[in-house]
């Protein structure tokens, strides 16, 4: 039912209706309207730390193609990120936790958040909006499908894990003109072109080359023709790191030598620098206790350790308020 009916980031208004009606029928204590969309049930047997669990609800602007009976009912919105499966998972949680609440050793609340595709992230308004507060919640686990993992198996990673993400978004401004006579033009093309190449400086010889990092322009857009040179062209990208120091340092790089690299050249650069989510670090402990009931369960052979990803997480907002297990639940 979720996966027919996807919602955008902050969107999410009868994915949040199903999930409120779902946790009320099992006697769950429902707040509403954390970061716009955002629901939190809580479980409040037991006593001591609270426990936080946390599923995402969004959906992407992709148009489904599998054919499937299931398949998305919207034109141009699919469950292509597999956030579904978690909204899915969390709730049948929900409901054995409720079947055993009489046994639980610790309160519970669990958290269904939107917007984590989109920046700000909906885990940054629903922080805002105090879920890690009344009652407080001293760690939090989230689970994320992974393809490349087989179906039966679940990956874990202490430490760092995911890379923050920061967008470019630049317009860089010349003097569009015949291609005969680019003496007499300001090339926004060429000016991009540079920018492109010499910012990967700022990689190979600004940083510590023990700090992952990378820096990828995946969009550029310059609408002139075989012999006209454009006014304008339009590059997009995005800078990722694991060191929250660098990460300020790189951007403060990017922005200043992208405006001397357009001004040395005559051009006029437009510049938006859009920070979005942090380094994702999984707390030792945490984990460490999550990996071995993982081996009680399910046995040794179907729990695998992780690489270091550069992709990104909202999640990771989290990471830095208590301490966090973010883990892989093999789909393949």
């Amino acid at each position: 039912d979720i996966h027919r009916h996807p919602e955008l980031a902050f969107e999410e208004h009868r994915t949040s209706d199903l999930v409120a009606a779902k946790l009320q029928g099992w006697g769950y204590a429902v707040h509403r309207g954390l970061g716009g969309t955002g629901v939190v049930g809580t479980l409040t047997r037991g006593q001591g730390r609270r426990l936080g669990l946390r599923a995402d609800m969004d959906a992407l602007p992709i148009q489904e193609a599998s054919g499937a009976e299931w398949s998305s009912v919207k034109p141009g919105v699919m469950h292509a990120c597999g956030h579904d499966v978690h909204t899915a998972i969390l709730l049948g949680v929900a409901e054995i936790l409720n079947g055993i609440k009489d046994e639980l050793p610790h309160p519970v609340k669990l958290i269904f958040q939107p917007g984590e595709e989109k920046n700000p992230g909906g885990a940054t308004l629903m922080l805002r909006d105090g879920v890690l507060q009344n009652p407080p919640v001293k760690a939090m686990y989230a689970l994320h499908v992974f393809p490349d993992m087989e179906t039966g198996k679940v990956g874990f990673r202490d430490g760092l894990y995911m890379a923050s993400c920061d967008e470019i978004h630049a317009v860089i401004h010349g003097k569009g003109g015949h291609g005969a006579t680019p003496h007499e033009c300001i090339d926004p093309i060429v000016i991009g072109a540079n920018i492109v190449t010499q910012l990967q400086q700022v990689i190979s010889r600004k940083c510590d080359p023990k700090i992952p990092s990378v820096l990828t322009f995946g969009y550029f857009e310059a609408l002139g023709a075989t012999n006209i040179i454009p006014e304008k062209a339009v590059l997009k990208g995005t800078f990722r790191t694991m060191n929250e120091a660098w990460r300020a340092e790189a951007l403060d790089l990017i922005e200043r030598q992208m405006h001397e690299l357009v001004k040395s050249q005559g051009g006029r650069l437009d510049l938006e620098i859009s920070k979005g989510y942090p380094y994702l670090e999984n707390d030792p402990e945490v984990t460490d206790s999550l990996r071995q009931k993982a081996i009680d369960f399910l046995g040794e052979n179907a729990v695998q350790e992780l690489p270091l990803r550069m992709t990104s997480e909202d999640f990771a907002f989290y990471s830095h308020q208590v301490p966090v297990c973010f883990f892989r639940l093999g789909v393949r």
